[in-house]
């Protein structure tokens, strides 16, 4: 008996000791036509429906014009306390709007406060108008920097988000621009995060409710028109970690909010983002043939992170794989290795590897006696 005991008393203690598995339940139902869902600091897209089928945008457009506008000012295009005045067709334009004076001059600043936060049309135009001449030809260059930044299924007409045939977008490509402005212009950002703003006597407040909500919730932007329904851009900084939600097509801005919510809580109770590695900082060395030095190291060019399974964050393994016979003259930057990574054996992604630093060509001799031991390398 007391044997038997013995027994069950070490089973039972070789089950406490199991580690637990990692669990990732299926994304919730959403209630929305589509919606995509990423990791920031991954890249890896974490849910989606219909992520790449078009849809009407509404004032979501505002977020390309917002970077457009961001651009210019960064640029010195424009800048910040310059003073610009509504045009006619700024003054007349539909929806919402900032309710700018046609007698009064606004600064560039408040113009950029009254687009993110009052989501004003007027605003919008102004602005585009001040950096491109005209609405049209600032269409041209929206459609321009959407091809740059990888928005494959985006076209834009205007500035606002008035309905339009030719205006649509995808909420993948949404998530690739909204991605963007928070990387390429962390200053004007925390615009995003305004709960309210005043102008002309009038205060308007930011129609996203998860900044009422949500502490951790610091963006982006909301959209609607009849035919589009309610839209909403949300972005969530908590505990290290960044995620955005793109939702549209809902059937109110209180559903809108609900649904982003439960998105982006999954996103975050469901999955870990270690860094893998840090920004220039060397992960292996590469052999250099025929160069000014025998080796060079290899690192990441900015700071690599991968997005698994809650709990899997401290089983990621690394192995690096140079590239075979690097070549002088190698320059800073270039790509000469892999950095690949599994969970318990189980691939996970491939991840380019730069060299650090650049390595000239060796001299005359130096050449050709390394020609002479790649022969019989």
């Amino acid at each position: 008996m007391k044997s038997r005991r013995l027994l069950a008393s070490a089973l039972l203690s070789l089950v406490a000791v199991q580690p637990a598995l990692a669990f990732t339940p299926p994304v919730p139902a959403i209630a929305a036509k589509a919606y995509y869902l990423t990791d920031f600091q991954s890249g890896r897209t974490l849910a989606a429906l219909d992520a790449d089928k078009r849809i009407e945008p509404a004032s979501l457009t505002k977020l390309m014009t917002a970077y457009l506008t961001f651009k210019a000012v960064k640029e010195g295009r424009i800048k910040t306390d310059q003073m610009l005045t509504v045009s006619a067709k700024g003054w007349k334009t539909e929806g919402s709007r900032m309710f700018l004076d046609p007698k009064v001059p606004v600064r560039v600043d408040d113009l950029m406060r009254g687009m993110i936060v009052q989501s004003g049309n007027d605003a919008c135009v102004t602005l585009a108008e001040a950096i491109a001449g005209s609405e049209e030809v600032f269409a041209q260059l929206m459609n321009r920097e959407a091809a740059r930044l990888g928005m494959k299924n985006s076209h834009f007409t205007n500035s606002t988000g008035l309905p339009d045939a030719n205006l649509y977008t995808t909420t993948a490509d949404l998530g690739i621009l909204s991605a963007a402005i928070i990387r390429d212009f962390p200053e004007f950002y925390p615009i995003y995060s305004m709960k309210s703003f005043k102008y002309n006597k009038i205060d308007q407040p930011n129609r996203n409710l998860l900044l009422q909500r949500d502490p951790s919730v610091d963006g982006l932007k909301t959209g609607h028109t009849e035919s589009a329904g309610f839209n909403l851009i949300a972005s969530t900084h908590r505990d290290g970690r960044r995620l955005i939600s793109v939702v549209v097509g809902t059937t109110g801005d209180m559903v809108r909010a609900d649904e982003s919510a439960k998105l982006l809580n999954w996103g975050l109770n469901f999955h870990d983002t270690p860094k893998v590695a840090a920004a220039r900082q060397p992960v292996g060395e590469v052999r250099v043939w025929k160069g000014a030095a025998e080796s060079v190291k290899a690192g990441a060019a900015r700071d690599l992170f991968i997005t698994v399974d809650k709990g899997d964050g401290a089983k990621v393994s690394k192995q690096f794989v140079p590239t075979a016979q690097l070549v002088a003259p190698v320059k800073a930057g270039q790509q000469i290795g892999t950095l690949k990574l599994s969970v318990g054996g189980k691939p996970l992604q491939d991840v380019p590897v730069v060299a650090l630093d650049n390595v000239p060509e060796a001299g005359f001799f130096g050449r050709a006696w390394d020609s002479m031991k790649m022969k019989f390398n």
